[in-house]
């Protein structure tokens, strides 16, 4: 949809808030044509970033095409005991084997879509394109199983972080702040207090943002509307990207509901 078609439908008062979301979304119909609306739910940022980070691939990620990639849950599991009571969507209990199988076919149907999408990528006409899209998102079970998937990711990345820094090894700065918090002091404390409730009763705070960007090697760049006129106008997740990274832009009025931009005029919903 239209950047500034939708800033109208959206905001059509006259109050100050109303004013400044307006001139915030007009700043960034300067350099982006269209919105890609995303359903909004607890999901909603990984659904965001995934759907983006595909619709961009070209070949599989580095860290994807490891052969302990799937083997992650097992791995892990056999470290950190702690990790069975990972909380699976609408599967509250399960057993350790369990849990190592299903997230390990979550992981497997992650890398099926990139694959898939690396066929999506090639198609030109607009209309077959998003008929493909559309098809890679329609299975709503497998959808959600792809944003466990990236949470799953995101405890692997936090482990690691949290075992540099016991090691004494340099971690980024984001790092430091997750673990200094009192309800995730630990990436045991991180995946009770904060992965396990993703998707079921809250979404994703800034630093777990972070966190997702180091777990996809992608740098989330954001558009906060409610920052407008101020230098937080634009935030990077991380803060300092690296250079061979590459870069998904999410727009976002609250920090809560994110939907995509676009550099040309699509009339798409996700």
């Amino acid at each position: 949809m239209d950047i500034l078609e939708y800033s109208k439908k959206e905001w059509r008062g006259n109050t100050p808030v109303a004013k400044s979301m307006r001139k915030g979304y007009e700043a960034v119909a300067r350099k982006f044509a269209s919105i890609r609306q995303v359903r909004g739910d607890n999901y909603c940022a990984l659904r965001a970033t995934l759907f983006q980070a595909l619709s961009q691939a070209t070949q599989l990620p580095c860290w994807m095409q490891s052969e302990d990639f799937t083997m992650l849950p097992e791995n892990l599991l056999s470290k950190y005991d702690w990790i069975k009571q990972w909380q699976l969507k609408e599967k509250p209990s399960r057993k350790t084997g369990e849990i190592s199988d299903e997230i390990k076919e979550y992981l497997l149907l992650l890398k099926k879509k990139v694959g898939k999408w690396k066929c999506v990528s090639d198609i030109k006409c607009p209309v077959e394109k998003q008929e493909a899209c559309d098809e890679l998102f329609k299975n709503e079970e497998e959808e959600y199983r792809l944003y466990e998937a990236l949470k799953f990711l995101m405890l692997n990345t936090a482990i690691e972080l949290y075992n540099d820094e016991k090691n004494r090894r340099r971690v980024p700065i984001f790092s430091l702040l997750l673990f200094a918090c009192d309800t995730s002091s630990s990436p045991c404390q991180l995946m009770h207090n904060h992965l396990n409730q993703i998707g079921h009763s809250g979404g994703l705070e800034q630093v777990e943002m972070f966190l997702l960007a180091y777990a996809l090697q992608y740098t989330i760049q954001v558009y906060r509307l409610y920052k407008f006129s101020t230098d937080e106008l634009i935030t990077f997740h991380p803060s300092n990207p690296e250079e061979d990274w590459p870069v998904v832009t999410l727009i976002t009025e609250d920090d809560r509901h994110y939907n995509i931009l676009v550099r040309t005029c699509q009339e798409t919903m996700l």
